[in-house]
């Protein structure tokens, strides 16, 4: 039979699993997450989910919600000035904002990992010169950095994409560069180094497993920024255009409607904000949980 040592060391829980039980405890964490699966389900299956096409007129011009007295149960959310279907129009809109803002994010984070990682790691003139040119591009906001793009490129939806993905790489660097760069200092790194551990064994290792904090919150900020900047690039006409339903672009289209049929630019806006909100829970919850797990 085993020693009672060689069991208890057994059953003691990993970091991902102290992680994950710490996750588990934070109700508005999880919220944020079921809430998160829920918005990723549905815009996977926007297009099956839709009751009616998101450009063509189904019904009478504003109509309200079905919940309004005047509204009818076929258009649960109403219908814009051109009587489209609203709920039709955020379900298919949820693709091209919320589901092209994690696309945008993920590569993006993928680009800034890389370089971020092999900066942090190196040192001299290459690192100087990176953090100079990083100092220079980020004190650009990220949402002028797209519309300077999209100004020089010409308004569309391939255009807006490319123009955030590459106004968020260098933030995402600057991040993962530092936090590489502090690791990389501090004496365990240096005692290693010296027992004869290559670079890719100290960042498998142990680099990575103590950044993981710093990657999950510019994660999720690179989200949220994605998110916002869609959105305000489609309000200003810059980004997916009509008769595409992108959640930005039905705000600001519907902007001048807002005494006559308030639900045309409370819905996206609650969207948006929806959508926003359950990303920084989520987030939140994981950055916390990994402090607690390392701790």
């Amino acid at each position: 039979m085993p020693s009672n040592s060689v069991y208890q060391e057994a059953t003691i829980p990993t970091q991902w699993e102290r992680s994950w039980q710490n996750f588990r405890a934070n109700s508005l964490a999880m919220f944020g997450l079921w809430c998160l699966l829920a918005l990723l389900l549905i815009t996977i299956n926007a297009r099956w989910l839709a009751p009616y096409s998101a450009v063509e007129q189904v019904g009478e011009l504003l109509m309200p919600p079905s919940w309004d007295n005047s509204g009818h149960v076929s258009f649960f959310f109403g219908t814009d000035d051109l009587g489209r279907d609203i709920l039709s129009r955020l379900l298919i809109g949820s693709q091209l904002t919320f589901g092209y803002a994690l696309l945008i994010a993920f590569a993006s984070s993928i680009i800034g990992l890389l370089i971020g990682i092999l900066a942090g790691m190196s040192s001299g003139l290459k690192s100087s010169f990176l953090n100079h040119i990083l100092d220079t591009v980020l004190s650009i906001p990220s949402l002028l950095l797209a519309i300077i793009v999209v100004a020089y490129m010409g308004p569309g939806e391939t255009h807006i994409l490319f123009a955030i993905w590459l106004a968020l790489i260098p933030r995402f660097i600057r991040a993962v560069y530092t936090a590489v760069h502090i690791e990389v200092a501090k004496d365990y790194i240096i005692a290693a180094r010296l027992d004869g551990a290559n670079n890719f064994y100290l960042l498998y290792n142990s680099i990575l497993p103590n950044i993981l904090t710093t990657i999950t919150t510019e994660m999720t900020r690179a989200i949220s920024v994605a998110i916002m900047d869609i959105a305000a690039l489609g309000f200003l006409g810059l980004g997916a255009q009509a008769p595409q339903p992108e959640w930005g672009a039905m705000l600001g289209d519907s902007i001048d409607l807002i005494y006559l049929a308030p639900w045309t630019v409370t819905l996206p806006g609650l969207a948006i904000m929806f959508s926003v909100l359950v990303i920084n829970l989520v987030g939140d919850g994981m950055r916390q949980a990994l402090n607690a797990g390392i701790d």
